[in-house]
């Protein structure tokens, strides 16, 4: 069973079009990468996929469950980090623990305390108060601390210093080694992505242009005996193939 799966999900606001029978898996274990401009289809497809968002047509899965029918359920057992992560502004990290662990089967309160003192978070700091990275990394900590089957994470490294970029893709891959939790992330930051992801996905204009394994998709994009390409390389070959040929530049 793959633990993520999107079938013909069509999204429509209005008049406009933002996903057009949009449909991937990601297989256990795996991190699938999606990737997109803005406007893409990307925050469209994880809302349906976290049943936040009713589609005009399709369907999304996560653990063999319709999301939309059984959202209450499903979610027990799926850690969530969004796009900018929100909280009473006035509760500390340490509540926030508190108030989080009831609702989930299993909470590691020893692993979520080592996260945050390895991300230098104060548990006695309000929420509201925190930066934009230390917010991020509060909530990947509470999201991993409910030691999800599934992860998904909706850009969550935009607006962040590279220090603080680096310490979210760090965190994923201690995770994933020590679990293997699946996860789906949409990202902008193409460079943290390239090292952990299984698979890559490239949405442009609501529609799925690419869906392949990150190596074989770097072997088919390789030009003769030159090193691979980058993935910001092939991204911008795949959204904009009227650039023509791929050209690299010099080093200086």
């Amino acid at each position: 069973m793959n633990p993520i799966v999107v079938e013909d999900l069509t999204v429509r606001y209005g008049r406009r079009l933002a996903l057009d029978r949009a449909s991937l898996a990601v297989p256990e274990g795996s991190v699938y990468a999606l990737l997109g401009r803005n406007g893409s289809g990307k925050s469209s497809l994880v809302r349906c996929l976290l049943g936040e968002q009713r589609p005009v047509s399709g369907k999304a899965r996560l653990l063999g469950r319709d999301v939309w029918s059984e959202r209450a359920e499903v979610l027990r057992d799926v850690g969530v980090v969004p796009e900018s992560p929100e909280a009473p502004p006035a509760m500390t990290v340490r509540q926030l623990s508190r108030f989080c662990a009831p609702l989930y089967r299993s909470w590691d309160e020893a692993g979520l305390t080592e996260r945050l003192e390895r991300f230098r978070v104060p548990l006695d700091q309000p929420f509201g108060q925190l930066s934009r990275g230390q917010k991020t990394q509060v909530s990947l900590s509470l999201a991993l601390a409910s030691r999800p089957r599934t992860l998904v994470l909706d850009d969550p490294t935009l607006g962040l210093d590279p220090l603080a970029r680096r310490s979210v893709f760090e965190e994923l891959v201690v995770d994933l080694a020590d679990r293997g939790t699946t996860v789906l992330l949409t990202t902008h930051d193409l460079a943290g992505v390239e090292t952990i992801a299984d698979r890559i996905g490239i949405l442009e204009g609501g529609r799925l242009l690419l869906d392949e394994e990150t190596e074989g998709l770097k072997e088919r994009f390789r030009l003769g005996d030159n090193p691979a390409l980058t993935l910001e390389e092939i991204f911008v070959a795949v959204v904009e193939p009227s650039s023509g040929p791929i050209s690299r530049k010099e080093p200086r």
